[in-house]
């Protein structure tokens, strides 16, 4: 409870044609940690590690196009079926059934693109053509001149005289088709051979030109009934598509859910062969397996393949560890607090496990500040709503709903402490007090407890570094006992000058100030504990 799980390193000597068996016991039993580089210093028998790298490569590409299919059809990722594979998948079986289901889903996914696109062009179009829809005027005369420049759209009010006035040398035909306070619909128009000029002039009037959809005649509000028709239209197909595309979902996603598993297994299992060593007709794998589950692993292994060899040594917990994995005890209750955990860093192998402190404090804390009955039985049951998976916009956020919902818990019987409801606290007495009636021995309480916690992490790292065989760090670094004692000799400063501690302020000086020098001069005193030469880098 107190300690990661005890681990053995565990290694076996595997003949070439048990290799997959021995394969699927160690990944279907879910244990063993393969340790980073062990056996690769071996030398391969030639074209044999070129062939499983060349495999685990096909799997990779496999299994991002498998990847790709299912961000199409928006299928989410489930957990391995529960039954063991019995061999590695077969690429060539593979292949055929993912180029069927990929050329069903580029077919729905292509035309579906391309009818977005049209609706988006369609909807640009409208979106121009909506500031003039009140302007009396076919649409098709402005068009299909050789000669003749015109340009549509809208400009500034406070503009028009000002580009009047700038044109007034220039052959050219200005009107105003629509007024407006704001920004009035105007037509320029003007031959090709002053097409600079008026560009230019047009540009630095703020003139906003408004396209002239060729394949639509008529005026304004006639081509603006027939793009809502079309769009109409448009967005029918692209339901349709939608909804061939949730079909083919819905009819393959057992398929590709099977096909996702067995090219992600296919591409782990041939990516750690090409890391094993190899002489000859024997592979050798070197890894670690929780202690408690060694003798079964053990058992499956020699069940499988008489002729492997196994050889296993207990890791000791005290001293340096740090290549041995972690492995953290699991537990429904704890799980959440692990995530919270592990978000930081893992122990290492010998420390002690943070994970318990965390399942006490955390809700602890949390309730004493957010402690309302009301707000935290909704916020357990936002909890365990999102720890069903049941909403599929937080399924992503199911690994926090344990959490949310024993946070929620604490909060409530901490709003029965504090007489609080949605933020009423007159509905009931107070079971303990009132937090706005009672703010000095709120903070006074908060302060306690800042203590306390800060205390328990110094005793933690300084038992980790014990048994980790630190020596620095557990005289020197800021979480070892000059860090501790300069924390406490500052606490007991404050206590001796506030006359709530009899000694002397002088002794508890001294400390602070040899704690201090200590703390200051941490990295030099490790070195020189260490061994480390020269004491100071340059």
């Amino acid at each position: 409870m107190f300690f990661p799980k005890a681990m053995s390193e565990i290694e076996l000597i595997v003949p070439s044609k048990d290799l997959l068996k021995v394969m699927r016991i160690l990944s279907g039993h879910g244990v063993f940690h393969q340790a980073e580089g062990a056996g690769t210093s071996l030398e391969s028998q030639a074209g044999s590690a070129g062939d499983w790298q060349e495999k685990a490569a096909t799997y990779a590409a496999l299994e991002r196009r498998v990847q790709g299919v299912m961000q199409a059809l928006k299928i989410d990722e489930a957990p391995p079926p529960s039954t063991e594979f019995v061999d590695v998948a077969q690429i060539e079986t593979v292949v055929p059934v993912l180029e069927r289901i990929e050329g069903d889903v580029k077919q729905a996914v292509d035309q579906l693109a391309e009818e977005r696109k049209r609706l988006e062009h369609l909807e640009g179009n409208r979106r121009q053509l909506e500031p003039v829809a009140d302007v009396d005027l076919d649409m098709t005369a402005l068009r299909g001149t050789h000669y003749l420049l015109s340009m549509l759209g809208t400009m500034p009010a406070e503009n028009v005289s000002r580009l009047q006035t700038s044109l007034n040398r220039v052959p050219h035909l200005f009107l105003v088709l629509r007024e407006d306070p704001r920004r009035p619909v105007v037509w320029l128009a003007g031959t090709h051979s002053n097409r600079d000029v008026l560009e230019r002039a047009a540009r630095s009037a703020y003139l906003e030109t408004l396209s002239q959809p060729a394949e639509y005649v008529g005026t304004p509000r006639e081509i603006l009934g027939t793009l809502d028709v079309e769009t109409a239209g448009l967005r029918q197909k692209i339901s349709e598509q939608e909804s061939l595309l949730v079909q083919i979902a819905i009819s393959n996603r057992k398929e590709i859910l099977r096909l996702a598993w067995e090219t992600h297994a296919g591409r782990t299992l041939t990516e750690a062969i090409v890391r094993f060593g190899r002489l000859r007709h024997t592979y050798i794998m070197v890894g670690w397996v929780p202690t408690d589950e060694l003798e079964a692993l053990s058992a499956r292994l020699r069940e499988a393949s008489k002729e492997t060899l196994i050889e296993t040594v207990p890791a000791n917990r005290t001293g340096d560890k740090r290549n041995v994995p972690v492995a953290l005890p699991t537990s429904a209750f704890l799980r959440p607090f692990q995530m919270l955990v592990t978000t930081y860093a893992r122990p290492r192998y010998g420390e002690l496990d943070p994970t318990w402190l965390i399942a006490l404090t955390f809700p602890l804390l949390f309730g004493a500040m957010f402690g309302d009955v009301g707000h935290g039985l909704l916020l357990a049951a936002l909890g365990a709503l999102v720890s069903s998976r049941k909403l599929r916009a937080l399924r992503s956020l199911a690994s926090l709903g344990g959490l949310i919902a024993i946070c929620g818990l604490v909060a409530a019987v901490f709003g029965f402490l504090y007489g609080s409801v949605f933020g009423y606290e007159d509905i009931f007495p107070a079971l303990w007090m009132h937090p706005l009636q009672n703010i000095l021995s709120i903070l006074i309480i908060a302060v306690a407890a800042g203590v306390v916690l800060l205390t328990i992490g110094f005793l933690i790292g300084i038992f980790n570094a014990w048994v980790s065989r630190d020596w620095g760090h557990l005289f020197f670094g800021h979480n070892g006992i000059a860090g501790f004692l300069l924390y406490w000799s500052l606490l007991g400063l404050v206590g001796s000058l506030a006359g709530l501690i009899k000694l002397p302020p002088a002794v508890f000086g001294g400390l602070a100030v040899f704690a201090g020098l200590a703390v200051m001069l941490s990295e030099l005193l490790i070195r020189l504990v260490d061994g480390e030469r020269p004491l100071i880098e340059g």
